[in-house]
């Protein structure tokens, strides 16, 4: 495989790792950098973006990534964000712009840069959970100068209605962690806080957790997450630090109900402008996107397909080969 950052076509069947860039974004506070994962060709049109939840980052996807590859034979190039404040994105000065506006214009930006590398004429898009909500903004909202309208989109376990007693469950643990003497650990402690993700090996979890976590003495001075390497196996002096800013959670603790309802009009009104074919894949017993709202969600706007996978809650992982089946399945039949 060539040692540079721009893999070719017949170099895909060999590419283990992706490779990382930067895009830089605007906001109040004189702007900031989003990092994101590159897999595939990047000379190809078709682009396929992938972004996470909440205190996720990038290389959740690393799995289904290399399956879109695989499945396109190397004609595609598949990118995954970590969302400003996690992985090796920056931290905001503010933390209460931790918010989907601001990401969604963090995506436009993305999508601007790569159409100017590469001059894109297929755009897909896979979001979990807050990936998803970002993706509801890119996808309905008719006014951004997005480079091209998304054609196929997966909604990983969300909806316009989000159900509130996920949103206190998951906003009792964001930001609130310690420090942890080995990546083992952290994903020991990470696993008691994420068993609705289903059924995953000791070796599956380990590989999703250990992109979660940086040594605690690559933290830059301000607490930033400023590091040239994370998720490396082995301990470091000072133990390991999960990836994100904690500061994330603050604007999610401050909704209050009746901003959760205003919230989910604008996300329904986006929803039902979504033009491009839709999928959801849903835990048959996720408890934030109820099958209520995933049933409705099948019968208005864009009519989205509904697929469930038993024995899993919030959120799939993409991790189990038929759940990656499903969404390669839809982008490429």
């Amino acid at each position: 495989m060539r040692r540079d950052n721009y893999p070719h076509q017949d170099d895909f069947v060999f590419m283990t790792e992706p490779t990382l860039h930067y895009v830089a974004c605007d906001d109040a506070q004189g702007g900031h950098r989003m990092a994101y994962w590159q897999w595939g060709d990047a000379r190809s049109a078709h682009v396929v973006v992938c972004v996470h939840g909440l205190t996720r980052q990038g290389r959740d996807f690393d799995l289904l990534a290399q399956a879109i590859v695989a499945r396109a034979g190397g004609n595609v190039r598949v990118v995954c964000p970590d969302v400003v404040g996690r992985g090796r994105s920056d931290w905001l000065r503010d933390p209460s712009f931790y918010q989907v506006p601001v990401y969604a214009a963090d995506m436009v930006a993305l999508v601007a840069q790569l159409h100017r590398e590469q001059p894109i004429d297929t755009l897909d898009y896979i979001g979990t959970s807050m990936g998803g909500l970002i993706g509801f903004v890119l996808a309905g909202h008719k006014e951004l100068p997005l480079a091209r309208p998304i054609r196929r989109f997966v909604l990983n376990d969300v909806g316009p209605t989000i159900e509130p007693a996920a949103v206190q469950r998951i906003g009792a643990y964001v930001g609130k962690s310690g420090r942890y003497e080995s990546v083992q650990a952290a994903a020991d402690a990470m696993w008691a806080l994420s068993t609705t993700f289903g059924p995953h090996t000791p070796e599956q979890w380990l590989a999703l957790s250990r992109h979660m976590v940086v040594p605690a003495s690559r933290r830059t001075a301000d607490g930033s997450a400023k590091v040239e390497a994370s998720g490396e196996e082995g301990s470091e002096e000072g133990g390991w630090l999960l990836h994100y800013d904690p500061a994330i959670g603050v604007a999610l603790r401050a909704i209050t109900p009746e901003a959760a309802a205003q919230g989910g009009a604008i996300m329904w009104g986006l929803y039902d402008a979504i033009e491009a074919r839709t999928l959801i894949t849903r835990g048959a017993v996720s408890d934030l996107l109820s099958r209520e709202t995933a049933q409705a969600m099948t019968q208005r706007g864009p009519h989205a397909a509904l697929v469930e996978f038993e024995g899993v809650g919030h959120a799939p992982t993409f991790v189990d080969p038929a759940q990656i089946a499903v969404v390669t399945r839809f982008l490429f039949d």
